[in-house]
């Protein structure tokens, strides 16, 4: 197990689609979702995609904390593998999202206010949930990393995208979370 460097935006490997991941259950995945976990746990993140630590596979962890979930309870530490997002509905919700690769800045994106996603777990079995909130930001946050998206590329807004420690002192802006 190991802390891995976190790509910061400008890195070639976050301008990219990243690869399909042919073999799940190959222990050099295991490993790999091992130091990515060390990793997001050494950040402080919520969420953590392959190409955020310089490996370009399609492959994201993520959980969404109680005190964020709508429903109080949360989503437990999960394995994302070749995921594919697909929105429920036309709503779309502005938030403020902060990442890992984007260290000290923070920004409001509107994405999906529903999703359903699928994808293989590290068993290579597919599954399959919906969600909203917190839950289908992060989801939509860490999948964007899988096409070469970072979310200021999504803002509508950049008035809205600033130092996170300015935001948080100015009463005229909403308290900036962050996603990772």
């Amino acid at each position: 197990m190991a802390i891995l460097k976190i790509a910061r935006m400008g890195h070639p490997v976050l301008a990219r689609v990243a690869d399909p991941l042919p073999d799940p259950t190959a222990p050099e995945v295991a490993a790999l979702v091992e130091d990515m976990l060390d990793t997001l746990a050494d950040a402080g993140g919520v969420g953590l995609a392959a190409p955020q630590v310089h490996e370009s596979w399609r492959l994201v962890i993520f959980h969404v904390p109680a005190q964020r979930a709508e429903d109080g309870v949360g989503v437990p530490l999960t394995v994302l593998v070749n995921p594919v997002i697909e929105p429920i509905g036309e709503d779309m919700v502005e938030d403020w999202e902060g990442c890992l690769s984007i260290p000290g800045f923070n920004g409001r994106v509107s994405r999906h206010a529903r999703i359903r996603y699928s994808a293989l777990g590290l068993d290579g079995e597919p599954f399959e949930r919906e969600a909203s909130g917190f839950h289908a930001r992060v989801v939509q946050h860490e999948c964007d990393h899988l096409d070469g998206r970072l979310y200021p590329m999504r803002m509508d807004d950049l008035s809205k995208f600033g130092f996170s420690e300015d935001i948080l002192r100015n009463p005229q802006m909403e308290t900036a979370d962050h996603d990772g």
